[in-house]
């Protein structure tokens, strides 16, 4: 496993669509020891706090394994590191095999996986295809958020280690699924909801499609 790109940008003016907004998705690769905090890489910008940033979602991590299979989706050779907007792109930790809570080390700090990230417009337009966000979530490959349990560098080509595997065995996609792909899996989601290390956010959704299900 290794990291294989640290990316982050400042925040971007977009009208598209008929939107204006501001938004920090358009991130780029970056060179050194990059400096890995509490709330994130040192130098990023989150314009929208309540859907980014915050303790749970500190840093977003996408296996660059996916590259390959939506380049060959839509056509396209034009991806580069930073692509779907994360901050960390990564060689051999898919979505299919990492669980909720586990903890990786890597560089100087260690993250713990909290949360599958849920795609909105901005993705679509930064892609350029209108609904790109519903296409991205179907595909159930939706890289995961961490939280920072220790701060420290990171830097592109170091080895990323699996420090602690979360004993409840519940991957990014399993869960992923169960709240957006089919909210009939009553089983996942009384798991998932019982996992320490899910963010506080997607437990009250998981509460929530628990209790118009009952």
């Amino acid at each position: 496993m290794m990291l294989l790109s640290v990316n982050f940008g400042q925040l971007q003016a977009v009208d598209a669509n008929g939107r204006q907004y501001q938004t920090g998705i358009y991130k780029s690769p970056q060179m050194g020891q990059i400096w890995l905090r509490k709330l994130g890489l040192q130098g990023d910008a989150q314009a929208d706090l309540n859907a980014h940033g915050g303790p749970h979602r500190a840093i977003y991590c996408y296996a660059h394994e996916n590259y390959a299979y939506w380049a060959a989706q839509l056509q396209r050779r034009d991806f580069r590191y930073g692509q779907f907007g994360e901050n960390l792109t990564t060689l051999g930790i898919l979505e299919s095999q990492v669980y909720i809570g586990d903890v990786y080390r890597i560089g100087g700090a260690l993250i713990q996986v909290s949360q599958p990230r849920v795609p909105c417009y901005k993705l679509a337009d930064k892609m350029s295809i209108d609904g790109f966000e519903k296409t991205f979530l179907a595909a159930n490959r939706p890289g995961f958020y961490a939280r920072v349990l220790q701060e420290g560098r990171v830097e592109a080509g170091e080895p990323i280690m699996l420090a602690e595997r979360d004993p409840a065995g519940l991957t990014v996609t399993q869960v992923n699924a169960a709240l957006y792909l089919d909210k009939s899996d009553r089983d996942t989601a009384q798991r998932a909801v019982k996992l320490a290390a899910l963010s506080p956010g997607w437990r009250a959704s998981f509460e929530k499609l628990l209790s118009a299900s009952a």
